[in-house]
């Protein structure tokens, strides 16, 4: 007989640990959380994680999939329309092993493994939205400034010498523009009136 992979065996045989791991999923979709040996808990980890993962494919392939596993459709439905659509946005660590005391009888560890059906953090949403705001604009300043150059050369030859203006930062593209627009007309109104 091969070695089990994944340390000893749980119950006698290949197939009584495919139904104990079996009713552990469907406990833990039914519940949201069951508490269990530690060695079980971790078993049960990965096969959970993959029911999640059909579910949030959502298509008849998927559902059947998962119903090979998990017998009640009740369970399934649940997984389905409950379950999934919270675990939508979430990339993978969809349950949360927590080691509890060893229990009393035969001092077995014991765990608790629950579902993560909370949102994602929001402080990671944010950080995410802003780095993105942080590549669009870069990405617009880089196309900004390659059509400000040819305009910044012609209105920097007739520009006297003032730099006040130049330091002082200015918050908007567009009013960097209106500024530049400006300097140039004064510009062409001191050469002028300096001809004249």
């Amino acid at each position: 007989m091969p070695t089990p992979t994944k340390g000893p065996r749980l119950g006698g045989g290949p197939a009584h640990e495919r139904l104990i791991l079996a009713n552990l999923a469907t406990s833990l979709f039914e519940h949201d959380q069951i508490t269990t040996t530690a060695a079980k808990a971790k078993r049960l980890r990965p096969l959970a994680e993959r029911l999640v993962t059909f579910a949030k494919r959502g298509d008849l392939h998927a559902r059947r999939r998962v119903l090979t596993v998990v017998r009640d459709k009740g369970v399934v439905h649940r997984l389905f329309t409950e379950i999934a659509p919270d675990m939508a946005e979430r990339q993978g660590g969809y349950t949360r092993i927590t080691k509890i005391g060893n229990r009393k009888g035969d001092n077995a560890p014991m765990a608790v493994i629950e579902l993560v059906r909370e949102p994602l953090s929001p402080k990671k949403a944010t950080v995410a939205e802003a780095e993105a705001a942080t590549k669009r604009s870069a990405k617009a300043k880089g196309n900004n400034a390659a059509a400000k150059a040819p305009a910044a050369k012609k209105a920097a030859a007739p520009i006297s010498a003032d730099t006040t203006e130049t330091e002082v930062p200015v918050a908007d593209e567009a009013e960097s523009e209106a500024v530049v627009a400006q300097d140039s007309d004064n510009a062409a109104d001191d050469t002028s009136n300096a001809t004249a």
